[in-house]
C-alpha cells in the first residue's frame, strides 16, 4: 500500500519582510524618496529653463560649456560631466545595492530570488520587443530598443510621495529589487551594446586600479583620502578606454563588503552606502536631470512622440511593455513555481506596481543619449518620448493605486502598531513570550484602572440616589 500522496506546500510571494529586512528598506526607500522629490524638481526646472524663450540660451551655452584638463582626455561640456562623471556615482550606489542584495538580501535565497529576478528580466525584454515590433513595420530606427527598458526607483518612489498612497511594505521591497535588478542589467547593456573603439592600455590601466582598489579593501586599507583618489583615476582611465565611464562606479560598488562581521553593527559597504546614496540622490541624479531634461515641448516635438517609430516605440515600451513584462513574467512564475501569493495583497496590487515600474528616466535617458548620438534632433525628441511615457504611466499608477489606498493603509497601521512601546513593531513578536507577557500585565494594569474608576462612578451614583429620600419632591423636606 503507497502513501498518500501529498501537495508539495506553497510558497508565499510577496509576504511579510523580515524585521532587519523592512528596517533597511525603509532607510533607503527614504533616502530615495527625498532624492526622487528632488529629481523631479530638477526635471521640471529644466523643462521651463529650456522652453522659456528668454533662458533657453542659457540652457544651451552652460550645458554646452566645456571644462576639465584637455591632455588628460577629459575637457568635457557640463552635460557630459554629468552623464559620465556624476552617474557614475548612481552606479556607485547601485553596485553596493546589488552586493548587498546578493549577500544579504532578497537575492541571496535562489527561490526567493527568482520571481523579482524574472519579472525584472520580463520587464526589461518585453519594452524592448515593443520598441522593435513598432518599428519593425514603420522603417524606425532599431538603434534605440534598450531606451524603455529601465525603471527610475528614485522618479517611482518621488510619485509615491506626492500622490500620498500608503504603500505596503512588501511592494516597496518588490519595486526595490526590481529597479537593483534592473540597474544590474542596464549597466550590462551599456557595457555591451553602447561601447565604442577600445583604448586597450587605458582599460588595461582601470582594470590595474580595480585590483588594486580590491587589494586595499581586503587588507582593511580605511581612509575616504586613499579610496577616493584612486577611485578618480580608475574613472578617468575608464572613461579613456571607449567603456563607458559609469561601470567603474558599478564595479567599485561591487567589490565592497556587505555582510557585517560578528562584531560590526553595519558592513563597510552598508556604512559607504549611507554615507554616499544621499550625495548621489539629493545631487548627482538631479544635477544630470537638469542638464538632460531640458528639451524642446512644442506642440510639434509633442506631436512627433506620437507619431515617429522611435519615439512611439519608447511611450509603448514604458507603458505597455513595462506593465505587461513585469505582471506577466511574475503571474506565469508563480504559477509555475507554486508560490502564492500574500493573503494581505492582490494581484490588482502587483499590476499597479508593474505601472509604476514604467516611470523610466534616469538610466533611460542616458541610454537615449547613447543611442543616438550624432543626430541631436532625435535625441531631444526620444527624450520627450522617454517623459512623456514615465508621466502617463504614473498617471495610470496613480489611479491603479489611490482604488486600493484605503487597504493599503490599514496593512501599514497593522505593520506600524507598537502598543508595548518597545520600538519593534507587533506583527514581529506574536511568537515571543515575553510580548505577550507585556502586553498582559499592560492590560492588567488598564483593567485595574476600569474597575477602580467604575467603582468609583458606582459610589458618586450611590450617594446622589441616597439623598432622594430625603426630601427632593417638596421645599419643606416633606417626602415626595
Amino acid at each position: 500500500m503507497t502513501a498518500p500522496r501529498t501537495d508539495t506546500p506553497t510558497r508565499k510571494f510577496l509576504g511579510r519582510l523580515s524585521l532587519p529586512e523592512r528596517n533597511f528598506v525603509a532607510d533607503a526607500l527614504r533616502t530615495e524618496t527625498v532624492g526622487g522629490v528632488i529629481l523631479l524638481l530638477a526635471a521640471v526646472a529644466a523643462l521651463l529653463w529650456a522652453n522659456i524663450p528668454a533662458l533657453r540660451g542659457s540652457y544651451e551655452s552652460i550645458g554646452h560649456f566645456h571644462l576639465g584638463p584637455a591632455s588628460l582626455g577629459l575637457n568635457l561640456s557640463v552635460e557630459h560631466w554629468a552623464a559620465d562623471g556624476l552617474l557614475a556615482v548612481f552606479f556607485f550606489v547601485a553596485g553596493i545595492e546589488l552586493k548587498r542584495e546578493l549577500v544579504a538580501g532578497d537575492l541571496k535565497d535562489a527561490k526567493a530570488a527568482i520571481l523579482p529576478v524574472i519579472a525584472a528580466l520580463c520587464g526589461m525584454a518585453v519594452p524592448a520587443v515593443v520598441y522593435v515590433l513598432t518599428n519593425l513595420g514603420s522603417g524606425g530606427s532599431l538603434g534605440g530598443w534598450a531606451v524603455p527598458i529601465a525603471t527610475d526607483i528614485a522618479f517611482a518612489l518621488a510619485v509615491l510621495a506626492v500622490i500620498g498612497t500608503s504603500l505596503p511594505s512588501a511592494l516597496r521591497a518588490f519595486l526595490l529589487t526590481l529597479a537593483v535588478v534592473d540597474d544590474l542589467f542596464a549597466i550590462l547593456v551599456i557595457a555591451v551594446f553602447f561601447t565604442g573603439h577600445l583604448n586597450f592600455a587605458a582599460l588595461g590601466g582601470a582594470a590595474a586600479g580595480l585590483v588594486v582598489f580590491w587589494l586595499l579593501l581586503r587588507k582593511g586599507v580605511r581612509g575616504w583620502y586613499v579610496y577616493v583618489p584612486l577611485g578618480l583615476v580608475i574613472w578617468a582611465l575608464m572613461y579613456n578606454s571607449g567603456v563607458h565611464a559609469t561601470i567603474a562606479g558599478v564595479a567599485m560598488g561591487l567589490m565592497l563588503r556587505c555582510a557585517p562581521h560578528e562584531n560590526e553593527k553595519a558592513s563597510p559597504g552598508e556604512r559607504i552606502e549611507h554615507l554616499v546614496r544621499p550625495l548621489s540622490a539629493g545631487l548627482a541624479v538631479p544635477l544630470f536631470a537638469l542638464f538632460s531634461a531640458g528639451v524642446s515641448l512644442s506642440g510639434g516635438a509633442l506631436a512627433n512622440v506620437f507619431t515617429r517609430p522611435e519615439t512611439l516605440g519608447v511611450v509603448l515600451g514604458l507603458i505597455v511593455g513595462k506593465t505587461v513584462g513585469i505582471f506577466g513574467g511574475t503571474w506565469l512564475t508563480a504559477r509555475f513555481t507554486r508560490a502564492s501569493l500574500s493573503e494581505d495583497l492582490a494581484w490588482a496590487d502587483l499590476f499597479a506596481v508593474a505601472t509604476l515600474a514604467g516611470i523610466g528616466f534616469t538610466v533611460s535617458l542616458l541610454i537615449g543619449e547613447l543611442a543616438f548620438t550624432g543626430d541631436a534632433a532625435l535625441t531631444d525628441e526620444v527624450k520627450a518620448s522617454v517623459l512623456t511615457g514615465s508621466l502617463i504611466a504614473a498617471i495610470l499608477a496613480t489611479v491603479l493605486l489611490k482604488m486600493r489606498n484605503a487597504r493599503y493603509r490599514k496593512l501599514c497601521e497593522s505593520e506600524e502598531r507598537d502598543e508595548d512601546l518597545d520600538g519593534i513593531p507587533d506583527v514581529y513578536e506574536q511568537d515571543d513570550p515575553a510580548y505577550h507577557l507585556r502586553m498582559a500585565e499592560m492590560h492588567e494594569r488598564k483593567a485595574a484602572e476600569h474597575r477602580r474608576l467604575a467603582e468609583a462612578k458606582t459610589a458618586e451614583g450611590s450617594g446622589g440616589l441616597a439623598e432622594v429620600p430625603g426630601g427632593a419632591g417638596e421645599e419643606d423636606g416633606g417626602p415626595a
